[in-house]
């Protein structure tokens, strides 16, 4: 296999002068010049010319902004001349298929997608290629595993396509920092291309372990003559990387406030979590900051909205969870700036790589927080499955004798959803379940856990992490820190950074900024929504429960002092609830900002003190759920409440004696359903009160306890139950 580093050199450019010329020329229509004033790259003639001529198969791992897509749609201009099929582009994002439609268009290329996004038009475009009227159709790796598209359109593909395009190929290896299980479906599309269709892939956040892994997952280690791979130098001399230490999150905010306007043009900040980005956005709005929150909570409409507004300069930054990553295209983004670190190296080099695609100067600021390493932890624990809840959920799918859905399979396993798909995917590529019409079935093929393997993906993880700790305190060169992190052997120190030039950041924030900024983190109180509907499948298990909650049974819409996830409160919570925290009264600040809270949720619309008509009514009494792991604190919360309240404790609600599990929603009711109880001179308590209950916990995490404990109150015979918790999961 041909690899392009300091020690082992890309080979000669080939000399096809006709070939080349009629390369160039399609650049120039791509980027908008004329005939003449567009070149291609050296590394960029090599992989066409491999691509075209030799129909070779291509690994192309270059930086962002090198020009890698400029690959593929000249190579697919001169294969289509050639009387080669349509190009076939995998592409893990909608907004990545945006943009390379209109690039596409811009040289006569005519691009369809054929996504989640546009099911209605799916058979019309299918229609379109078969006619040979679609130059390149986009494709996202989940549509491989669709079983209507995986059998009846995937084999047509594979007969009539001319390149096979896997952009973002890191996807592919679980060693990469953002593995997608459904890219290794591309197997089944490499398994039927006839042997003279070409392939590329392109990523610029590889490391020498991620690409090994690609090229085997590809196939391109099979052939190691006809194997291509170009990994050029991956520094960006556009960035400034800085590293900003503040002594806390108020800081953080008051330096964005104070700072935000000072960077060059329009950019991101990104932040690890939902919360955390929707809690800087509302900040920064409020300071007078054009700024809109960016999060895959969002509605599809509202993030393209929100990418049209950043792409215009409409806005001086999105404030954007992750899901803002691969495939945002704007040239002169000027700035990114992280609020809290990433995990990985590679993903924190691949989110910075944003800016400065098409300026001369671009800003990267990394102000890193301490919430940091508990949200590390809490997506470290997502990772595949033990064995032993690998093989329950094998049996339960031989069992069952029919396709079984998510929802029917989530009451007989103890994954959520989220985890069991992934799970189940993985599966899949290694031929041990089929997804099918109705769900997943077990094939019965052999399948061995491959336990050494995932360990050495956990190491690899811990790692990284490390490798973060030290990015933010290095004395080095920042860019050289992540380059050799993507063992880029030509890494060198940049002469830009914050420790090349020895010139920080201002840590200089506005003493009013920080008092403002304590303050808006110091208020107490989240929303918290009741469950409305029960999990699909529990009479499949015994539980006689189904459909929509009555709402005689429903728990009324609660509050939280704060979300863990958040950089407020969650940094004062996250301690005070965590496993080896030990178990005490509720510490006095934490017993008055509920108190606060409880005095903003009466007076608030809907309060039973703030006059409405339909207003609830004052609680006459405070339950308890009976907790297992933290029993004084939960108790002491409730007789805070109720002393300051002038009401009584009716009770606590009987968790039972084994511990309840981090499940699925339907695992979790069942469990539930057989372990809360009532006892009678608690149920004879809340029925002579005659009104609303406070039911109080520490923590709700999917919010099914509360809403059981909600229906045991209410059905012996108490008003309406309103939650309120310390912390909330999301």
């Amino acid at each position: 296999m041909q690899q392009r580093t300091a020690s082992h050199p890309s080979p000669p450019a080939p000399q096809d002068p006709d070939l080349r010329a009629a390369a160039d020329a399609v650049l120039a229509r791509l980027v908008g010049g004329a005939d003449g004033d567009a070149r291609l790259r050296e590394d960029q003639w090599r992989a066409i010319h491999a691509l075209v001529a030799e129909r070779r198969r291509t690994l192309v791992v270059q930086r962002t902004g090198w020009g890698k897509s400029a690959v593929y749609f000249v190579a697919t201009a001169l294969l289509r001349e050639r009387g080669s099929g349509p190009t076939v582009i995998v592409s893990p994002l909608l907004a990545l298929m945006r943009n390379q439609i209109e690039a596409a268009a811009r040289a006569g290329i005519h691009a369809r997608s054929i996504t989640s996004a546009n099911p209605e038009e799916w058979e019309a475009i299918q229609s379109e290629v078969a006619t040979g009227d679609v130059d390149v159709l986009l494709v996202s790796p989940e549509r491989l595993n669709n079983p209507d598209f995986r059998d009846q359109v995937l084999p047509r593909l594979a007969e009539t396509t001319g390149l096979l395009v896997v952009d973002e190929a890191h996807c592919i290896s679980d060693w990469g920092h953002d593995f997608r299980p459904d890219y290794r479906r591309l197997r089944t599309l490499l398994a039927g291309l006839p042997g003279e269709v070409p392939v590329l892939a392109t990523t610029a956040t590889a490391n020498a372990r991620v690409s090994a892994d690609v090229a085997e997952q590809l196939g391109t280690g099979d052939d190691a003559a006809r194997a291509l791979v170009l990994r050029g130098p991956l520094d960006r001399e556009s960035l400034r990387l800085s590293v900003l230490r503040l002594p806390d999150a108020a800081h953080r905010l008051a330096w964005l406030d104070g700072h935000l306007h000072r960077l060059p043009g329009s950019g991101i900040i990104y932040t690890l979590t939902v919360a955390a980005a929707e809690e800087v956005s509302a900040y920064l709005s409020s300071r007078g900051h054009t700024v809109t929150p960016y999060t895959g909570r969002m509605e599809n409409a509202d993030r393209l909205a929100a990418e049209n507004a950043l792409l215009g300069n409409r806005v001086k930054a999105l404030v954007a969870t992750s899901a803002l990553g691969m495939g945002f295209d704007k040239p002169d983004l000027g700035f990114v700036v992280h609020v809290g670190s990433p995990s990985s190296p590679i993903a924190y080099y691949q989110q910075v790589g944003r800016a400065g695609r098409g300026v001369d100067h671009a800003e990267v600021l990394l102000l890193p927080g301490p919430e940091d390493e508990a949200i590390w932890r809490y997506f470290a624990s997502l990772a595949f499955p033990p064995q032993e809840q690998v093989r329950h959920t094998l049996e339960v799918l031989a069992a069952a004798g029919r396709p079984l859905s998510l929802p029917a399979l989530e009451p007989q396993v103890d994954l959520r959803r989220g985890r069991l798909e992934m799970m189940l995917k993985v599966l899949d590529v290694d031929g041990a379940v089929r997804r099918e019409r109705g769900g997943w079935t077990a094939t019965g093929a052999p399948w061995e856990y491959d336990a050494d393997r995932y360990a050495r993906v956990a190491h690899q993880r811990e790692a990284e992490q490390q490798a973060m700790r030290e990015y933010a305190t290095t004395t080095g060169c920042r860019m050289e820190f992540l380059r050799r992190q993507l063992d880029d052997e030509e890494a060198a120190p940049c002469g830009r950074c914050d420790t090349c030039t020895e010139t920080s950041p201002s840590p200089e924030v506005a003493p009013d900024a920080v008092t403002a900024a304590r303050g808006e983190l110091a208020r107490p109180g989240v929303t918290l929504e009741p469950r409305r509907m029960w999990p699909t499948g529990l009479p499949g298990v015994g539980v006689g429960l189904k459909g929509r909650i009555d709402p005689g049974e429903q728990a009324a819409v609660g509050r939280a002092l704060g979300r863990l996830s958040d950089i407020g409160w969650g940094n004062r919570l996250r301690p005070l609830l965590a496993p080896a925290a030990g178990d005490g009264p509720v510490p006095d600040d934490v017993a008055n900002a509920v108190v606060t809270v409880l005095a903003d949720w009466a007076k608030g619309p809907g309060g039973w003190a703030s006059g409405a008509a339909d207003a609830l009514r004052r609680p006459v009494g405070v339950v308890t759920v009976g907790s297992r792991s933290r029993p004084r604190l939960v108790r002491s919360l409730g007789e805070r409440i109720a002393e300051i309240g002038r009401m009584p404790v009716l009770g606590t609600v009987d968790t039972g004696a084994e511990p309840l599990t981090r499940s699925n929603s339907a695992r979790r009711v069942q469990a539930l359903d057989g372990s809360l109880r009532l006892a009678p001179e608690v149920a004879e308590a809340v029925r002579t009160a005659g009104g609303p209950v406070l039911l109080v916990d520490d923590f709700a995490e999917t919010g099914w306890t509360l809403a059981m404990a909600a229906r045991l109150l209410r059905a012996a015979g108490g008003g309406e139950v309103l939650p309120l918790v310390l912390a909330l999961q999301g």
